[in-house]
């Protein structure tokens, strides 16, 4: 028996910005990176190809705070970060600060397995990728309107109050027990899956 556990990103979604609609897009979104994960483990793979396979689905799709759909930073940049960790060995790898890497969680697993380091930063960690064959995308490919208006507004002007916080913890609870999915950014799954 096997288990995957995932969330969608960093931040609070404004329950006000939130309708059936996009509800039912980020649901859709998150069954995918699950069903990509389980895609992995059905066929006997391995419990980090599954982890990489759903966490890869969550940066390709611009809705979660995660590679394409990565918010702007304070210079109207994105930069991404990722990590990940194997329980049975305890090795891991990660990465922060990378622009236009594709899927960061890729790169980080390439830390964990072809390098002597644990974490590799911004131009180090790209160049890294690059030797070991990594995909990059231009800032097109990044570029999200949604996250773009975001950035433009005064952070206390997006800021949701504590109700609306305490409100959108209560849908996604509601949402997690009625699908039996529990969220945390990486999948973990017993050490007898890998």
């Amino acid at each position: 028996m096997y288990a995957i556990v995932i969330h969608g990103g960093a931040g609070t979604i404004d329950a006000r910005l939130l309708d059936a609609g996009l509800q039912r897009q980020y649901e859709a979104g998150l069954q995918d990176a699950l069903d990509q994960g389980f895609r992995v483990l059905e066929a006997g793979g391995a419990a980090l190809d599954a982890v990489c396979s759903a966490v890869t689905a969550l940066e390709d799709c611009p809705l979660f705070n995660a590679g394409r759909g990565a918010v702007f930073n304070h210079e109207g940049r994105q930069e991404l970060d990722a990590s990940l960790m194997r329980g049975d060995t305890g090795q891991a790898g990660a990465v922060c600060g990378v622009r236009n890497v594709r899927n960061p969680v890729l790169l980080a697993r390439l830390v964990m397995e072809r390098s002597q380091h644990v974490l590799l930063s911004a131009a180090g960690a790209e160049a890294f990728g690059r030797e070991q064959g990594i995909v990059f995308e231009d800032d097109a490919y990044f570029f999200d309107a949604f996250r773009y208006e975001q950035y433009k507004t005064p952070w206390r002007r997006v800021r949701p109050n504590w109700i609306i916080r305490l409100r959108a913890i209560a849908n996604s609870v509601r949402w997690v027990r009625s699908r039996s999915i529990a969220t945390a950014r990486y999948a973990l799954l017993p050490a007898q899956a890998a």
